[in-house]
Order: C-alpha cells, then structure tokens, then sequence
C-alpha cells in the first residue's frame, strides 16, 4: 500500500463545506459499526448494498496495491509489564469517579465527569541526570485501561521558566501511528539525537515557557502497546481525556495553569475529537485554552485539491510535476472530490476507504513517484527506509537503549518511530475521510484555535490548510475571511517569518521557509509563535 499508507505517515486527516452539518459521534460499539476493526473484510463486503460493492470493486481493480493489506490489523506489542511497586505514583481512575460532591442546588455529583473506573495513571520520576534531555523535572509511565488492555506511554517536561505558572501543552505527532518522541528529539524538544547517537541540547525547546507532555498514542505506537488496537480517533479521544485528568489529579499543581493541545500532521484529526471530547465534560479538572494545530489534514474535500497547484508551483517553490501530469492531477480531482463528498455524507468506512485510497493515489502518488521529499518540496528524500529524514532512525537507536528504557520504565523492548500497521488500521476504519473538520465551529464556540503550516510542505501544504480555513462555516466566518494576511515578524529583530490572519476565535499562519515540521526546520520562529500564540497576542 506504497501510496495510501506510507505517504502521510508523519500526518494526515479530513473535514467538509457541507452545509451546517454537524459530524456525529458514533453510538456505542455494535457488530455493523467500525469501532473495531473487522477481522473479515470479505464476509462484511457480502453485505454491502450493489452500489457500495460496486464502488469498492472498481476501486480495488484501479489500485489493487493498496488493497493487498485490508485484512491485516496488527498484531500485539511484546511487552512486559513491570510490579506496582517500580512506580513512584499510581492513580486509580475508580478512587475519581467515587469522589461525589454536592452542587449549589444541594444535588448530589460526580466531582469529575467521565468513565474512569477503568483507568489508572503509572508513573515514575525520571531522573534528570540520568539521561541528561533536560536539568528540568520529569515524569514518564503509562495510562492502563486494564479493561481493554491498552497501555500509552507519556513524557512530561517541565518548564525551563516559571512551572508554577508556565501552561502545559500536549505535543501529538500524527502518522496515524507515530511516536510523539518523534516529535521531542527530532523537532520541539529539549534536546535532539545526532548521528552519533548523542543528545544535543535545543535552547529552542517548546517547554523554555511551557511545562509540555509528549503522548504515544493511540496504543502500539511508541513504547504503548496493548493486546488488541486502536483505529479511530473517536476511541483514542476518550483514552486522551482519561491521561489528562488522572495526571491532573496526580499532579494538581499543574492542574490550575492554562492546558493547550497541539500537534502536527494526522492530528488534524486528533485535536478536534480531542477537544470536543474534554469541552464535552462540564465538570473536568482539565483547564483547555486553546488548541494549536500544525501541517494537519483536517479537511480532505477541501484540501485535496491543493495537491496540483502545490506540486505545480503554485505555492511559491517551483513546480516538481510537468504539465501533463499537472493536468491528469486536475482531472482526477473531481472524481476524488465526489468519493470526499460521499464519505462525508455517510460516514460509513465502506464509503470513506475507497475515498482514501482513490484521492491518496491520483493525487499524492504522481508527486511521489518523482522520489522528492513529500514533507519538503525543496528537496529529494534522502533516506526513504526512515520517512526522509535519517534521524527518526537516529532517534530508534536513542530509544532502544537499555539503560534509556530502564530509566524511563519502559515495557516496550522495541521502539519504533513509526507503526505502518496502525497507519492501514485507521485507513481502513475509513478514519482518514472522516469529516472532523465540522467540530471545529463547536471548539471556536469556546477556545480559540490556530491553523499554522509550513510553506514548503506538500503533503500537508499551506494552500489547503489556508483554504480549508477559509471554506469553515462558522458565525464568524464572513468577518475572518475580510481580514487580509498580514507580515508575521519575528520579535527580537522584526524578521519576516511568515504571514497571519486573525478574527474572533480563528488565526491561520503562514510560516516561509518550513515543511511539514516546522519546529524542525525553523525552530526559532516555531517557539516565538508559541510564546506569542500562549500570552494570547492573536486572541480577541
């Protein structure tokens, strides 16, 4: 599955124009819905009306490539889980949901809303000087949910600063299926891996002003694992909000600072359903102030029409593609847009897959087949075993260390950047076309939200991302989309560093000279804009 699932691996997700519709969370899990994944595909296909098969089959016949693999859902991580006594703190999400207090009508409740009873938070204080990431304080372990056992590995860092009253922020990579500790040592950490496998300090660290978690998940990414899967975001929201509120239970002296979600790539589709999922609780210890959201794929209908124009050099870096393949690009565009389209409207996986595997292979295939880096349109992918870039394999090596392990109490032997299996599990629960995008009006009811993206993306590219922006029915739509792009300069010395709009509760970014990692590639602007988006600068 060459393009459908390798291509986006550091990121991808979807959204909509559709009219006011608002996107339905699922109902409890049954036998017809995509909760879990189907261990057999061709039984289910029987029951598919002629329309739908038939739109399957046509599809599979075009790219029977990336249908090899639809009966394949990973298997469990080896793994071996360490005594309760190895732990400095255990917090049982049952001791929460007992805690009932009384409300100002005299009314017996539930202090915390949420399903907790089956969730404990184990965590271990890392010793600094052990690894020497950062002099700062640390805590890592793992969220259980002993009822489906699902295990996610975390790492939090505190501020360089002020942590008493620095926010937290949440970092997600995204893949579907990509370890956040990417993310920590290869873009917004305190300290990166280099090519001899030493950490190399990073003065622009994200947590220099911010107390920040990085988060593997969903389970089997990482050091997570667990003894069945994840393959769609709705479920991986309710393991998020359950981490969030045990540790702010654990650790009640972050529990008052502001808490903002960001991330990168497929988390796109993550933080909305994330959002919407703690929003949802009225009765919460988790203080949300905003989301940020960086190179995602939120809305597909909208966004995959901006491949051609980007990979013909239309968004300012010259074109990669001749002109006949630029114009097949252009002509397979509303037939992907259809496929969106229907997906959007029934948000069934029978018909979201073969929207997926239709839009990814006309559209993102051409593109690829050139062997330039997806993430950067500047350049040719240099390392193709490990997503382009060397130090995901520099970061594997760190991370499979014996002692790193020991020190972080890991349970996984075998770290991985990257987990395809995941990456096919969510693209065949139809996840990747889901419309999420339509939850981003209920989220700008109540926080403010950040689109940024770098300019020198392809897979994820600012063109999308700005119109995507721009095509979002919200109240206060008309307003942004009269705000012109303005310069965004850099603080110390008036830099340009990109472009910004801004209006209510909506800020879109334009950041020059980055790919789909911007901290990665322009690691001081990437902190000044979280510096400033954090003290509230664009917020009204």
């Amino acid at each position: 599955m060459k393009v459908a699932a390798s291509a986006l691996l550091v990121g991808a997700a979807s959204a909509a124009i559709a009219p006011q519709q608002v996107f339905k969370f699922p109902k409890e899990a049954s036998s017809n819905d995509w909760s879990k994944p189907l261990q057999n595909l061709e039984e289910s296909l029987k029951s598919l009306t002629g329309e739908a098969r038939q739109l399957w089959d046509e599809v599979a016949m075009m790219f029977p490539e990336s249908f090899e693999k639809a009966n394949f859902f990973s298997s469990p991580k080896p793994h071996t889980r360490k005594a309760d006594s190895e732990w400095d703190h255990i917090m049982k999400g049952a001791d929460i949901q007992s805690v009932w207090v009384e409300n100002s009508k005299g009314e017996k409740e539930r202090e915390i809303d949420g399903k907790l009873e089956s969730y404990n938070l184990r965590t271990k204080k890392v010793d600094p000087s052990s690894l020497g990431v950062d002099k700062v304080k640390q805590y890592s372990g793992y969220l259980d949910d002993e009822e489906n056992d699902k295990h996610l590995f975390y790492w939090f860092f505190e501020s360089r600063n002020d942590p008493k009253n620095d926010p937290v922020v949440l970092w997600l990579n995204g893949g579907p299926g990509c370890s956040s500790l990417t993310g920590l040592f290869m873009e917004l950490g305190p300290s990166s891996v280099n090519k001899k496998i030493e950490l190399v300090h990073n003065p622009s660290s994200w947590n220099a002003n911010a107390s920040v978690i990085f988060l593997d998940q969903p389970v089997n990414v990482g050091f997570s694992y667990s003894g069945g899967s994840v393959s769609n975001t709705i479920a991986a929201g309710k393991d998020v909000y359950a981490l969030l509120t045990l540790f702010f239970k654990q650790f009640p002296e972050y529990a008052h600072q502001d808490f903002h979600i960001s991330g990168e790539s497929y988390a796109g589709h993550y933080i909305p359903v994330f959002a919407s999922e703690i929003l949802a609780h009225k009765k919460r210890n988790i203080n949300l102030k905003s989301v940020l959201i960086g190179n995602g794929l939120t809305d597909g209908l909208t966004q995959y029409q901006y491949y051609k124009p980007m990979a013909c050099g239309e968004g300012g870096w010259p074109a990669v593609l001749d002109a006949g393949t630029c114009q097949s690009m252009e002509n397979a565009y509303p037939r992907c847009a259809n496929l969106i389209q229907n997906c959007y409207k029934s948000e069934s996986a029978w018909s979201c897959v073969p929207a997926s595997i239709y839009c990814n292979n006309a559209l993102l295939g051409p593109y690829q087949k050139t062997g330039q880096n997806v993430y950067d349109i500047r350049g040719k992918c240099e390392d193709s075993s490990n997503l382009c870039y060397s130090e995901l394999g520099w970061i594997s090596e760190y991370l499979n260390k014996r002692d790193v392990q020991k020190a972080l109490g890991a349970e996984v032997s075998n770290y991985e950047s990257c987990n395809f299996d995941i990456n096919r599990n969510f693209l065949f629960q139809g996840d990747w076309m889901k419309p999420f995008h339509r939850l981003v009006p209920g989220i700008l009811k109540e926080i403010p939200v950040l689109i940024y993206a770098g300019d020198a993306d392809f897979i994820c590219n600012w063109l999308g991302n700005q119109a995507w922006a721009e095509a979002l029915e919200w109240p206060g739509q008309k307003a942004y989309n009269k705000v012109p792009m303005s310069d965004l300069l850099l603080s110390d010395d008036g830099t340009k560093i990109g472009a910004v709009k801004s209006s209510g509760n909506f800020t879109f970014m334009r950041l020059h000279s980055a790919g789909h990692m911007v901290p990665y590639d322009q690691p001081v602007a990437s902190l000044d804009m979280l510096n400033r988006w954090l003290a509230g600068e664009w917020i009204e």
